[in-house]
């Protein structure tokens, strides 16, 4: 990519703003911008400097892709308008960032097609190991954290049982992680990983994992690291509701939940242990961070994951301690967060947080990392590249309701299977397409690559489908971070309905209808799904989401799929709210 003068001025306008000191890469050409953009000195390489790397929910995207952030990510009560429930305008507002650079295309949705073909893919291990150098070479002792959701989300992640990310994540020399998406592996498999693959080489933490039976931790709760004199201690902190989001039997002999009391404890071992920075790395989700950090004392910053959510700005919690910094590094290897600590007698001193957006076209791809990827896929590049359709109109997924992907999904299952309402779960995880490009395997099945991804179908009263539809928007919407366990809203195929997320539990759905008749709750409707956590699923003889999937793509009308209209709820009592578009 050969970026003009006038993008390249648009780069510099945008790094300033974000305090990444640019001038002097003014007339540059395109190789020395690469420098410029990805140019971030650290506080300091001496004695008390600590420098963190942090990804997470990369969700097994090897190469580069696209990725839309939400229109709607909406904050209901005292989490209305604050982060991370900020979208376009409103985001770069609050960060400072200028409309129309770089970094507001990768922050935000906003004229995101166009956006897309001006600063090309983003992610691709090869392009973020590059970054993952440089920031090393720069920071003598930094550790690169990952924050999760990493072995999950790809054809090839599937086929192999994670094997492509493991060997991905060390030679891109991941120090540390911790889970969510890893456990639907299975316990035997995640256990394999961790002691054999990781041995030596990344530490697997996690201090809310215990045995069922005793209690005993299965995981490390924590590791210290020593770098430039200064003792850190990275506590590990996975999905706390693994056992619900996910089926149950994937992961029978082990509990999860948040575990406050246990986290402290932790927190407070490690200080007893000489550690003078103590950091979380978890996979909670950015709105039960904030209240964690508001209840445990000692924390200097956690670094989050699980809601994708692509933040610039760390945000500081106050609490009993002190303060503690949250923040969250997005998704699909997008971005990169790097934090910068000095440390003065035993304490932060001095702090600063970016989050690098990982434009593949300006970042050279690194050829150790590239010669990997060729040898990983190889045995499957015939498979995954096979053309299916060609799809008309954007397709995307993230946010909390509805998105083309998922209406696509939806409109297959109804279709194939003969259904009159069709649910999509709100997984956030899923590349986006362009107009006008070829739905490969590959990318049909990063929307759909699980180890339980049977395809169902139910008969359900309209009682029960509005109960369904009331669980799932209180796991959404739930005032009380606690309860939130997880993902968008359900995505619906056939029903409209309205929703009112601030209305109490049991009062959000309203209005449901079918072909524009009122559903009856007494009434047996035929129901499509896939991704159910129910066991029975797996010896019922269903198929496969992407078989059906498949088979719907190659039925279309000169292989093409056209736009489709996305059937989003009617929202009532939003409006206004910075969180909407």
């Amino acid at each position: 990519m050969t970026l003009s003068k006038r993008e390249f001025l648009q780069v510099l306008s945008a790094a300033s703003v974000a305090g990444m000191g640019l001038a002097r890469y003014a007339d540059a050409d395109a190789a020395t911008a690469e420098a410029g953009l990805y140019d971030l000195p650290p506080l300091g390489t001496g004695a008390g400097h600590v420098s963190l790397l942090h990804m997470t929910d990369c969700h097994a995207q090897l190469k580069p892709i696209h990725f839309r952030e939400p229109s709607v990510n909406l904050g209901l009560g005292s989490m209305q308008g604050q982060l991370p429930h900020l979208v376009g305008e409103h985001l770069l507002k609050k960060a400072g960032v200028r409309p129309g650079t770089p970094q507001a295309a990768a922050y935000t949705y906003i004229d995101f097609e166009r956006a897309a073909k001006r600063y090309g893919k983003v992610g691709g291990f090869a392009h973020l190991a590059t970054l993952v150098k440089r920031l090393k070479a720069s920071r003598p002792g930094a550790l690169l954290l990952d924050g999760g959701d990493t072995w999950q989300g790809s054809a090839t992640a599937l086929w192999t049982d994670g094997q492509d990310m493991v060997d991905a994540c060390k030679a891109l020399t991941v120090d540390v992680m911790t889970g969510h998406w890893e456990f639907t592996l299975g316990m035997e498999r995640v256990k394999e990983i961790v002691e054999k693959d990781f041995a030596g080489k990344v530490d697997f933490v996690a201090q809310n994992v215990k045995t069922t039976d005793f209690g005993d931790p299965v995981f490390k709760p924590y590791v210290i690291r020593e770098m430039n004199g200064v003792k850190v201690a990275i506590v590990g902190q996975a999905f706390p509701y693994t056992p619900i989001a996910n089926p149950r039997y994937m992961v029978a002999d082990w509990s999860f939940g948040i575990q406050d009391d246990n986290m402290q404890k932790m927190v407070d071992e490690a200080r007893g242990k000489g550690a003078q920075l103590v950091v979380v790395l978890s996979h909670n989700g950015m709105d039960v961070d904030l209240k964690m950090a508001s209840r445990v004392r000692g924390v200097d910053a956690i670094f989050g994951g699980h809601t994708h959510d692509g933040v610039p700005l760390a945000v500081p919690v106050k609490n009993a301690g002190g303060t503690t910094l949250v923040t969250n590094a997005g998704s699909n290897g997008k971005f990169l967060g790097v934090m910068d600590f000095e440390v003065k007698a035993g304490k932060v001193a001095n702090w600063r947080y970016r989050l690098l957006p990982v434009f593949s076209d300006m970042l050279k791809a690194d050829p150790e990392m590239d010669a990997l990827l060729t040898k990983i896929r190889a045995p499957y590049e015939a498979k995954l590249a096979e053309k299916l359709a060609v799809t008309d109109g954007l397709l995307y997924r993230r946010g909390n309701f509805n998105g083309s992907w998922d209406q696509l999904l939806c409109d297959a299952m109804m279709d194939v299977q003969g259904a009159d309402i069709a649910f999509s779960p709100g997984f956030r995880w899923g590349t986006s397409l362009l107009p006008g490009d070829v739905i490969t395997r590959e990318l049909m099945m990063d929307q759909v690559a699980t180890t339980y991804s049977y395809a169902t179908v139910t008969e359900m009263s309209g009682e029960m489908v509005k109960t369904i539809l009331e669980d799932v928007c209180d796991n959404l919407f739930n005032p009380d971070p606690y309860y939130q366990q997880g993902g968008d809203m359900v995505r619906i195929g056939g029903l409209t309905y309205a929703c009112e997320p601030g209305a109490a539990m049991g009062k959000r759905i309203q209005d449901m209808r079918l072909k524009g008749k009122p559903i009856e709750a007494t009434k047996t409707y035929k129901v499509a799904g896939w991704a159910p956590v129910a066991e029975e699923a797996r010896s019922a003889g269903n198929k496969m989401i992407w078989d059906v999937v498949e088979q719907w793509l190659k039925s279309q009308s000169g292989g093409r799929v056209k736009a489709r209209s996305i059937n989003t709820p009617k929202l009532l009592g939003v409006q206004g709210n910075p969180g909407l578009a």
